[in-house]
């Protein structure tokens, strides 16, 4: 399973909204700046985040982007599924895919498929935005 640019960039944008918000909208091109982003493609995700709720836009001057709930209340997993939707290995673990495998019934190779989802929702669903911010403070105490 690899990740692809939207969802990589999409928790990078989110995590650059929680450091640099301090009450008031961030402009998408100051955190395209920041994390050497183009623009445009920042246009695109943000888009996908706005519209499941997980920002939202200020418009005007001053405007730009805001979380819509506390990074505690976000997790790795759900920004990612936004962008990426289901983190799934192979289509036969996938839960929203019906599995048309003629050997489903026997397949052994399909619990290590299995397992392999367990353990990223375990990452991905138990690490939060929040969590995420306090780790930057400590790799970057100068918020450099």
């Amino acid at each position: 399973m690899k990740i692809s640019t939207k969802g990589r960039y999409a928790l990078r944008l989110m995590l650059d909204v929680a450091l640099n918000s301090h009450g008031s909208a961030v402009p998408l091109r100051d955190v395209a700046q920041r994390q050497d982003i183009s623009d445009k493609y920042l246009e695109q995700i943000v888009t996908q985040l706005s519209r499941a709720g997980l920002v939202r836009s200020v418009r005007g001057a001053g405007g730009g982007y805001l979380l819509t709930r506390d990074p505690a209340e976000y997790t790795v997993g759900e920004i990612l599924r936004t962008l990426e939707g289901n983190l799934a290995p192979v289509s036969c673990v996938d839960q929203d895919d019906v599995c048309r495998c003629d050997r489903a019934d026997r397949c052994v190779t399909v619990e290590v498929w299995r397992d392999i989802q367990s353990a990223v929702a375990g990452v991905v669903d138990n690490l939060t935005l929040a969590d995420l911010v306090a780790r930057y403070h400590k790799k970057c105490p100068q918020g450099a």
